[in-house]
């Protein structure tokens, strides 16, 4: 069974945070019907969602998968390199810890963002040069490595975050949108997709992708890998840096 935990959008989202966009118009009313549309295609897959409570003070509190790292049984509470992002963090502890998970935190001076963190099986590639520092970083390794994990870090100077630039198919082959990317060199195996949006996907199983509805010509490259992909509207999200990664967190049975 896979657990999504996702939260709504605060009244706020169009004053979230913007790093290297122009702020443009955001439809809030839009974007709640997306979120939903969102939540209902992680149903319709089989997945249970969990719904963290509301912060509707926080603007940026729906990109949810910021907040909390998950690997294997152990939880990663984060502490978002953000100041304003900070609170967002606090409901997420108890919903993870009622899964039975062990809880690990990030504690000052480290920051890490969700977003930043790219699971490869065993190998953790982790976004250096935005919300997340080399504190952060050291503090995930000593938590992650005794599993048997090994902590890849990777540049991060052209987006938000790691995933705004790169996320993986079921096969461990690491998709990105060249422009976007500091150093494919660092995977060794990588695919460059031909939109933005198409370098972002959740793995819903070893054959099925979610996956914005804005990138046609990376769903038919995915398709044409043997792919079926499912595509979500996530359009006033993407206006504010964020994708379709950003609005879970998933916990797979472990």
């Amino acid at each position: 069974m896979t657990v999504a935990l996702v939260r709504r959008t605060s009244s706020r989202l169009a004053e979230g945070l913007l790093t290297h966009l122009e702020r443009q118009p955001v439809d809030i009313d839009l974007a709640r019907r997306q979120w939903e549309s969102y939540v209902d295609a992680l149903r319709g897959v089989g997945w249970q969602v969990r719904e963290v409570p509301e912060l509707d003070s926080c603007a940026d509190s729906v990109f949810i998968e910021d907040t909390v790292v998950m690997f294997r049984d152990v939880a990663v509470i984060t502490r978002p390199g953000n100041d304003a992002r900070k609170p967002e963090v606090e409901a997420v502890e108890p919903v993870v810890a009622s899964f039975g998970c062990r809880l690990e935190r990030i504690v000052a001076p480290g920051t890490l963002d969700g977003g930043d963190v790219l699971k490869v099986n065993d190998t953790i590639y982790v976004g250096l040069g935005g919300r997340t520092n080399q504190e952060g970083i050291k503090q995930l390794e000593s938590i992650l490595e005794p599993m048997g994990a090994t902590v890849v870090v990777v540049p991060v100077t052209k987006v938000l975050h790691l995933k705004s630039a790169v996320t993986a198919l079921p096969d461990g082959t690491i998709i990105g949108w060249d422009p976007a990317v500091d150093d494919s060199t660092v995977f060794p195996k990588y695919l460059s997709m031909p939109e933005e949006s198409g370098a972002h996907v959740v793995i819903i199983d070893n054959g099925r992708l979610l996956m914005a509805a804005d990138a046609p010509k990376s769903a038919e490259l995915l398709e044409s890998l043997g792919y079926e992909t499912i595509q979500v509207d996530v359009s006033e999200y993407i206006k504010l840096e964020g994708c379709v990664t950003c609005l879970s967190v998933r916990m797979r049975a472990f």
